[in-house]
Order: structure tokens, then sequence, then C-alpha cells
């Protein structure tokens, strides 16, 4: 598979200042609490698509065991350099299509938050799940994030005066019943709650439970960004408090599915 298109845009995106904002915390502030819920403290945990390094390096400061792997070499250079003093964290090139350097059944986790959002064909996203179900112990958990379909109709073809729908339905960008097509070029691949279903089912997973990573906050940012502290608290409180609506799921930006085998 061609992945120079991953790495031209993370090379000139700055992930870490997403993240580290106040409205990409809510969805590391989300994942995290999920991650220390099922993955007991100790355990070896496997961070696939690790970027540069934000959930890796939190979770290896809380006694996990992390081992890393990342696609794009310039992610790689910031993880290191992000890494505090004395800690050491593993961390590889490599793709998310291809774990075969690690041994069966070697983690009790495994994060996959990235290299689903960046596939276009069935084949490799159950290839992707298939590895990681692969490397997982028979009692640990993968943790499979997506970018789900609605949230980018609402926020990018509405978005404004809504104009770009027009053009996105005349151009086939969204289909008739608006489902979103992308390809390599547009980076990102948008998903149904049916979609994941189906991935699930043929890759031998079993949901626990999928959660709202990041649920409205998407929708309203600019104001995320700007709550007064306690008004801050308040909102990630709500979040938190809904995430694991069912009836909002396809409203969310990035969903979380924690997935055992079946």
């Amino acid at each position: 598979m061609d992945t120079s298109y991953i790495r031209d845009y993370y090379n000139n995106y700055n992930e870490d200042e997403r993240t580290r904002s106040r409205h990409g915390s809510v969805e590391f502030i989300t994942n995290m609490k999920y991650i220390r819920q099922y993955t007991p403290q100790g355990a070896k945990i496997l961070d696939v698509g690790a970027g540069t390094g934000v959930y890796s390096i939190a979770l290896a400061m809380d006694g996990y065991d992390v081992h890393a792997i990342e696609l794009v070499e310039h992610n790689i250079d910031v993880f290191r350099s992000n890494l505090p003093e004395g800690a050491s964290i593993p961390v590889e090139q490599g793709d998310a299509l291809d774990l075969s350097r690690f041994a069966d059944e070697s983690f009790d986790a495994v994060l996959l938050f990235g290299p689903l959002y960046h596939l276009y064909t069935t084949e490799d996203k159950l290839t992707v799940l298939r590895e990681a179900k692969r490397v997982l112990k028979p009692d640990g958990h993968i943790f499979a994030a997506y970018c789900m379909n609605e949230a980018t109709v609402i926020h990018d073809a509405f978005g404004g005066d809504g104009r770009k729908a027009l053009h996105y339905l005349k151009s086939g960008v969204l289909t008739a019943e608006y489902r979103c097509v992308s390809e390599p070029a547009d980076l990102f691949e948008m998903v149904r709650l049916e979609d994941i279903n189906e991935l699930n089912h043929a890759s031998g997973l079993k949901r626990e439970k999928i959660i709202s990573s990041d649920l409205f906050t998407i929708y309203i940012r600019d104001r995320v960004d700007n709550f007064p502290d306690a008004v801050f608290q308040a909102y990630v409180n709500y979040h938190l408090a809904i995430c694991e609506r069912p009836d909002l799921i396809g409203a969310t930006n990035h969903s979380l599915d924690i997935l055992t085998k079946a």
C-alpha cells in the first residue's frame, strides 16, 4: 500500500498542538479513562500508530509497559524529543498492516488510535484488526478509533453557509444517502456504526463497549477552547456522563470501540 500521502500529511501537521488544545484534550481525557478502566496497572500495551507519543508517554508515566510503532519518521523524532528525562519507551518505525515483529498473544492491550482513519479498503482494515487480535492476550482488549461519517457531513459539508454540501453531492464526495466517499488523497475515511459492526464480525472480535470520544466538541470547539476553567471542567464532566449513550454515537467525530477476542 502506498503510504506517501500519510507521511506527507503528518510531516506538515502539528499533532501535539491538536491533542494539547482544550478541544483536543476532551478526546484524550476520554480515551485515557477507558484504557485505564479496562487495562490492569502495569500491563503490557502496544501503541500502533503512536504518532508523537501522546498516549504512549502518558501511559508509561502511569506505570504501564508501553511499546510503540509509528509509520511516519517525523512523528518518531517528535515522539523521542517528547520523552521526559530518564524515560525509555521502545518506539520503532512500522506499519499497522504488519505486526510480524511481535509474537502471538504478547500484549494485554493494543491501541489503534489512527491507523483505521487512513485505510480505504475492507481488506486493509481487517488486516489491521486481525494483526492486533493475533498479538493480543486471550483476556486483553483492543481500543480501535474511527472517524465517524455524520460529524464530517454536519461540520464540514454543512459548515458555514452549507454550500459545500451541494458541491459534494454533485461531485460524488457525498452519495445520495449522505455517505462520505474518501480517496487516499482525502486522508481520512469516514464510517458509520454498521461499518464498524461488519468489521468486528469479519475479524472475530467482540465489542465490550463503544464510546463517543469527543462527541459534540467538534461543533463548539472555539467555545470549548475559551471556556473558563470551571466551565471547561463542567463540560468534560457532561461529556463523560453521556459518551456511552448508544443514541449519540453517530454524532461523534471520533469513536472508540473497545474489543475482545470473540
